[in-house]
């Protein structure tokens, strides 16, 4: 490759009970890592508390090969804490996120940094054309989350992507000067801004292994996202609340304007009361769930814990 590519370039894939799939990932990236005629480059795996032989194997490779570099958690902290620690730890001018599932195609990574290069783009990031071997109802709520988040949130975030990017030295500087926890990287990254730029791609099916994100993972993922990145859930609140006040006026005067004028017309009955029984309880129970989503992620930064604890370095 021309040597107008001559730049440091860092992998950072984080890793959990990945050992069906990882010599892989290592295989397919480094050959494509070789297949560039710069300066150097470094493949960090963040292992994040594998259960396997994920760490075993991933040492075994960096006894063979200096490039790779591994940072070993003291147990599962989470995809996001360790795409984090990839980042912090990365040196390259520029530093590209994959998985270890081989969904995301390495093969990719030239054309990524020939973006970044020839349009100046501080962030080229993955969009994904089709997805296959993904089920009707995963496909489906991935797109109904793309979308809502980007309507709630107040920055406009890219839909149909995930955490396969590239992104530059001022992107990567920026995120590390943020200090809070439980981050939503990809929004997170979109909210730094600069110049931002799509690449199209077919993601492919797991390669190996099991997906590390069940619905409940995925569940809890979306209600980070919502929280972490929009306020408009706290303003829906309001609204609800807002609008059980003005409900509960208008049945007051209802039942007030009833008991002047058509005493005769008003019958005892429970059904009424029940439905402004749930209603108004419902509409608090919302509000009070939503307000504790919130003070719920505001103790977890309160408290200042570090995202994520290192137990081992490997060719640091």
């Amino acid at each position: 490759m021309s040597e107008n590519y001559n730049l440091t370039i860092s992998i950072i894939i984080p890793c959990f009970n990945e050992e069906q799939v990882i010599m892989y990932t290592y295989d397919r990236v480094s050959k494509t890592m070789q297949s560039f005629g710069h300066k150097g480059y470094e493949i960090i795996f963040i292992n994040d508390g594998s259960r396997d032989r994920t760490l075993s194997i991933l040492k075994e490779i960096a006894q063979k090969d200096a490039n790779v570099k591994i940072i070993g958690f003291s147990r599962n902290f989470g995809h996001q804490p360790a795409v984090t620690a990839g980042i912090q730890a990365c040196t390259g001018d520029v530093a590209i996120i994959i998985d270890a599932d081989l969904q995301d195609p390495p093969e990719l990574f030239p054309d990524m940094v020939k973006m970044h290069l020839e349009q100046n783009a501080n962030v080229v990031y993955g969009m994904r054309e089709k997805r296959k071997g993904e089920t009707f109802f995963k496909k489906i709520t991935a797109r109904m989350f793309y979308r809502t988040i980007n309507f709630l949130s107040d920055t406009p975030l890219p839909v149909d992507t995930g955490d396969f990017r590239l992104i530059d030295k001022h992107v990567i500087e920026a995120f590390k000067a943020f200090p809070e926890k439980n981050k939503y990287i990809r929004g997170l990254i979109s909210w730094i801004g600069f110049k931002q730029v799509p690449i199209m791609y077919v993601r492919e099916e797991r390669f190996a292994g099991e997906t590390k994100y069940p619905l409940s993972k995925m569940l809890k993922f979306a209600s980070t996202s919502l929280l972490y990145f929009s306020k408009k859930p706290l303003k829906l609140a309001l609204g609800l609340g807002s609008l059980s006040l003005i409900v509960g006026l208008a049945l007051g005067v209802w039942v007030l304007t009833g008991l002047i004028f058509r005493p005769e017309t008003l019958v005892p009955g429970w059904a009424s009361t029940v439905i402004a029984v749930i209603f108004f309880g419902g509409v608090q129970l919302l509000t009070i769930g939503v307000l504790g989503e919130y003070l719920g992620n505001m103790f977890e930064e309160i408290k200042n814990r570090p995202e994520y604890i290192i137990y081992e370095k490997v060719n640091f």
